[in-house]
C-alpha cells in the first residue's frame, strides 16, 4: 500500500479500511489500493457533513408552484422544426445516452440496453436508440455523436455488446463509452463501509454523475472538438423516444434556453415522474417520492391534476451550460439502505434493517442553475413507453403494445389500413417518422403485413 494513501486514509478518518490488509493476498491488496486511489475525499466530506446535519431526507417545499409548460401550436412547431434541421445539418447536435442499468428487474442477465423489445424482431432497446441516430445522420448529412454512459458492473458487456451488432449501422468512431462514478457507502458515523475484507461497498453516484463523468473521461473536450452546441440527453429503457428532434431542438434554441425539458401530464397523481415546479420565477424538479400525497393529488377546478406534468428524462442541454455544470459540484442526495458489511471478525454481514447510506447526484438539480428553462409539453402516446417492470405498467408488454400502436398510427396517416391484431414493426433507419414512410410509399414501397420487420 502506498504510504501517501495510507496517510489520506488516517487523516479522514478512515484508516479503519486498512484493517485487515495483512491478510489479503497481493491481488487482493492491489484491489483495494486501487479502490482507494478511486476515491473523491472531498465528496467523502460532502457526504459526512450532509450526514451530520440531520437534513438527509427533507426537501424544502415552500412555495411551490406548477412551471410554466409550452404547448407550441403547428406553426410554432413548423417554425421550430426548420431553426433545429439547420443545427442538425450543421453537425453542431450530440446525443448521450444514460445507460448504466442492468436487466435484472426483467429477468434479464445483461445491459438493460441490450433487452430485446422489438415486437416482432426481438432487437434490443440499443437497436432502436441507434438506428433512429443512423436516420438523423442520414437525413441531415452530418455525423451526430453517440455519447454511451455505462457502469463498472455493463461497460464491458455494453461495449461488446455493440461491437457483436455492427455498431447498429453507425460509424464506431462516432460512438463513444463512458463509465459513471461510483461512491462509497458511509456509516452513520460516517465511516466507510467494507463489504468483504478487503472491498469498499460503492454504488453508482447517479444519472447526476454523468456530468463529472464526462469531463473526467474527455468527453467535454471531444464535444468541444467536434463543435458541438447542443446536446439530447434520454435514459435508455424508452424506446418511443424521438431522438434529437428537430423540432424539440428548434425549441430550444429559438427560445434562448440552456436547458429544456420534455413533459407529460401523468396518467395518475401516483405516477413515478419527476415534478416540474417553479418557485420565486426559477424552474426546480422534485423527485416524486419527495412530493406529499396531498400535493400529488391536489386538482383544479375542471378536474386536472393542480401538478399536472412530470419530467421523463428527456432533455437538451446548451454545450457551453454542460460544460459549466461539469465543473460545479452538484447537490448530494442520500438513502437509508440496508448495506452488507464487515464485522470486527471480517465476517460478512447481512442486515436485515437500513445500516448504512448511499448517496447520489440527480441531473435535474442543475435546473435551477440555468438561466433560462424550457418546459414542452408533448403526447406521451407518441413518445413514452418505458421498460421499468417485469409487468404491469411499464413493462415489455405496455411497451411492445405501444410501439405497435404508433407505427399503427403512421401507416393510418399515409393511408394505409393496417389489419387488426397485426403486429407490425419498423426498423427507425427504414422510416423515422410518417413524413419518411410515405416518401417510401411513393418510392414504390408494397407493406406486405405477414409478420416482417419493415427495414
Amino acid at each position: 500500500m502506498q504510504e501517501k494513501l495510507c496517510d489520506t486514509l488516517k487523516r479522514e478518518g478512515q484508516g479503519h479500511v486498512l484493517r485487515f490488509m495483512d491478510g489479503l493476498d497481493d491481488a487482493g491488496k492491489a484491489a483495494l489500493e486501487a479502490q482507494i486511489a478511486s476515491l473523491d475525499f472531498a465528496a467523502i466530506d460532502r457526504m459526512k457533513a450532509l450526514l451530520a446535519s440531520g437534513r438527509t431526507s427533507s426537501v424544502d417545499l415552500n412555495g411551490l408552484e406548477p412551471a410554466p409548460v409550452a404547448e407550441p401550436d403547428e406553426s410554432a412547431r413548423a417554425k421550430a422544426a426548420k431553426r433545429g434541421e439547420e443545427e442538425l445539418r450543421a453537425g453542431c447536435v450530440a446525443v448521450a445516452l444514460v445507460a448504466g442499468g442492468q436487466g435484472s428487474r426483467l429477468g434479464f442477465d445483461g445491459p438493460k440496453g441490450s433487452y430485446p423489445i422489438g415486437p416482432i424482431s426481438s432487437k434490443p432497446l440499443f437497436h432502436f436508440h441507434a438506428r433512429k441516430i443512423l436516420a438523423m445522420s442520414r437525413r441531415y448529412g452530418a455525423d451526430i455523436p453517440f455519447y454511451i454512459m455505462t457502469s463498472e458492473t455493463n461497460d464491458a458487456a455494453t461495449r461488446a455488446h455493440f461491437e457483436e451488432n455492427g455498431f447498429f449501422g453507425l460509424k464506431p468512431e462516432n460512438v463513444r463509452f463512458f463509465k459513471q462514478g461510483m461512491w462509497p457507502a458511509l456509516d452513520p458515523d460516517g465511516r466507510i463501509i467494507l463489504d468483504a475484507p478487503g472491498h469498499i461497498f460503492m454504488s453508482p453516484d447517479g444519472h447526476g454523475g454523468i456530468l463529472s463523468a464526462m469531463k473526467s473521461q474527455g468527453v467535454i473536450d471531444d464535444m468541444a472538438a467536434r463543435g458541438i452546441s447542443t446536446v439530447f440527453y434520454f435514459q435508455v429503457d424508452n424506446p418511443m423516444v424521438e431522438v434529437a428532434s428537430p423540432e424539440f431542438i428548434g425549441l430550444h434554441l429559438l427560445a434562448g434556453a440552456e436547458m429544456s425539458i420534455k413533459v407529460c401530464a401523468k396518467r395518475d397523481p401516483q405516477e413515478g415522474l419527476g415534478m416540474v415546479v417553479s418557485r420565486r420565477g426559477r424552474c426546480e424538479m422534485v423527485e416524486y417520492s419527495d412530493f406529499p400525497d396531498d400535493l400529488k393529488n391536489r386538482r383544479r377546478e375542471n378536474g386536472d391534476l393542480y401538478y399536472k406534468f412530470g419530467s421523463v428524462a428527456i432533455h437538451i442541454f446548451s454545450f457551453d451550460f454542460l460544460r459549466r455544470e461539469a465543473e460545479a459540484a452538484m447537490p448530494i442526495h442520500v438513502a437509508h439502505k440496508k448495506i452488507p458489511f464487515v464485522d470486527e471478525a471480517g465476517a460478512v454481514v447481512k442486515p436485515d434493517k437500513p445500516n448504512g447510506y448511499k448517496f447520489e447526484k440527480f441531473i435535474f438539480d442543475v435546473i435551477p442553475e440555468a438561466k433560462n428553462v424550457l418546459n414542452v409539453a408533448f403526447d406521451r402516446a407518441e413518445e413514452f413507453s418505458p421498460v421499468k417492470n417485469a409487468e404491469g405498467n411499464d413493462s415489455p408488454a405496455t411497451c411492445r403494445r405501444d410501439l405497435v400502436a404508433k407505427w399503427r398510427r403512421w401507416f393510418n396517416e399515409c393511408g394505409v389500413n393496417v389489419p387488426d391484431g397485426a403486429v407490425i414493426e419498423i426498423d427507425p433507419a427504414f422510416a423515422n417518422s410518417p413524413k419518411e414512410l410515405m416518401a417510401r410509399l411513393i418510392g414504390g414501397f408494397v407493406p406486405v403485413f405477414d409478420g416482417r420487420v419493415f427495414e
